[in-house]
């Protein structure tokens, strides 16, 4: 027995044997903790996307919350809290068990809040080696949904020579076969008197493209009439980029005000922007960059929408993108004698943005000219470039892209409730 206990062959064997235990138990902690974290991710997605849909427009509490005449707890038909979390119960297989899901929603002043709260056990697979059957994860995810947010809107319409052509291909080939150079814009030269293609347009009967947006304009007014619970609760600005090529400014069309109606009048009367004579100025009448900042001084400091006094600031933005303007060094396109004709530059949307401001665009879609030598040689190039960066200048979900074919009065209408009606998660 004493040469036994003195013999150490095989000593190496014996402890890879000891330590094999805790060593695949260490391992298999680590695998089954990186596992926990992934199902927390998706269940704190669904504990999110439970929150905002307790509170969206047409809820059952949102809608209990306006007949409350005080504040306090909602208690609503309906039961939304389970809905998500089975989802994610679903693509997970058996991989965890949700325990609890406890939902609670609270009316205090015009604010309806959301909390969500959920606790799961997750199955371990490794860790069992060390006597861990499960882990347990929980979170918590709250929502905000004002039902009277109060919101101001300024209105930047492009109203630019560009946005004189016609509205649908048929208005642009209708454009085409009458004018001596096939031109397909209406453009409103004032040298050219009657014979200017602007009055051609009109004897024609052909709808520019301006023409459609000033008719979606006043129908929004109709759109935000209809959907104010409370007086004031929407104000409009409106704002082109001149009434004259001589004059290129932002032109204040509608001061911000509450009455729709007189805004809605004074929209009618939105129109292209004319021009002294063919090539005035280079054809340089749509800047962007001092339009998106001078609109910006307009705007004033960012509120919460909770009241009247503190409303939210939101940039209603609808041009058909490309800028064309004096910008010798900085244009991100090549120039020609300093003009630039690019998409829109993005960094102004950010520093907008940064501001605490939203913005909405709805992108009027570029025509393709191909019997426009200008259009060929110039805009062409950076054409597929043209949606996109409208989409990087507006806000997350406020973008709309329409084309000749469809309704830019719908479209405009469906962005509007877009922004008046989006639920936001507050922690």
């Amino acid at each position: 027995m004493r040469n036994i206990w003195r013999d150490r062959n095989g000593n190496f064997a014996i402890m890879t044997a000891l330590l094999a235990v805790p060593l695949f138990g260490a391992a298999g902690v680590a695998l089954d903790i990186s596992q926990a974290l992934v199902v927390k991710e998706d269940l704190q997605k669904a504990a999110d996307a439970t929150a905002l849909a307790a509170i969206a427009k047409n809820s059952p509490y949102v809608i209990e919350a306006r007949k409350m005449s005080g504040d306090g707890p909602i208690i609503a038909q309906g039961n939304v809290s389970m809905d998500f979390f089975n989802k994610a119960s679903a693509d997970h297989g058996d991989d965890f068990v949700v325990t609890n899901v406890a939902l609670k929603v609270n009316k205090t002043g015009n604010e309806v809040e959301s909390y969500v709260e959920y606790k799961a056990t997750v199955n371990t697979t490794l860790s069992q080696l060390l006597n861990m059957e499960f882990f347990t994860v929980s979170g918590k995810a709250t929502g905000k949904y004002v039902t009277e947010r109060y919101t101001n809107f300024y209105l930047l319409l492009d109203n630019t020579p560009s946005m004189g052509v016609g509205a649908t291909p048929r208005d642009v080939a209708t454009l085409v076969a009458n004018t001596r150079d096939q031109c397909a814009f209406a453009c409103h030269d004032v040298s050219a008197g009657a014979n200017s293609y602007y009055n051609l347009a009109k004897k024609l009967g052909v709808t520019t493209r301006i023409d459609v947006v000033s008719k979606a304009t006043v129908a929004l007014m109709d759109t935000a009439a209809d959907m104010r619970l409370v007086p004031n609760q929407y104000r409009m600005a409106v704002y082109t980029f001149g009434e004259k090529a001589e004059d290129t400014k932002l032109l204040e069309v509608v001061p911000l005000t509450a009455d729709l109606a007189l805004a809605k009048s004074s929209a009618s009367k939105i129109d292209l922007m004319s021009i002294p004579k063919q090539g005035y100025d280079n054809d340089q009448q749509t800047d962007f960059d001092r339009a998106m900042t001078q609109i910006g001084s307009k705007m004033g400091l960012q509120g919460d929408g909770n009241s009247a006094v503190t409303p939210e600031k939101v940039l209603f933005f609808v041009s058909d993108g490309v800028g064309d303007s004096y910008k010798p060094t900085i244009c991100t396109k090549r120039t020609t004698g300093g003009r630039c004709q690019e998409p829109i530059d993005t960094k102004l949307c950010s520093a907008l943005k940064s501001q605490g401001y939203r913005i909405a665009v709805l992108y009027t879609t570029y025509l393709p000219l191909p019997t426009d030598g200008w259009y060929n040689q110039w805009i062409s190039p950076f054409q597929s470039e043209i949606s996109g960066r409208m989409q990087d200048c507006a806000s997350p979900g406020l973008f709309f892209e329409v084309s000749p074919t469809q309704g830019i009065a719908d479209a405009m209408s469906a962005l509007f409730k877009r922004v008046v009606t989006s639920p936001r998660l507050s922690g």
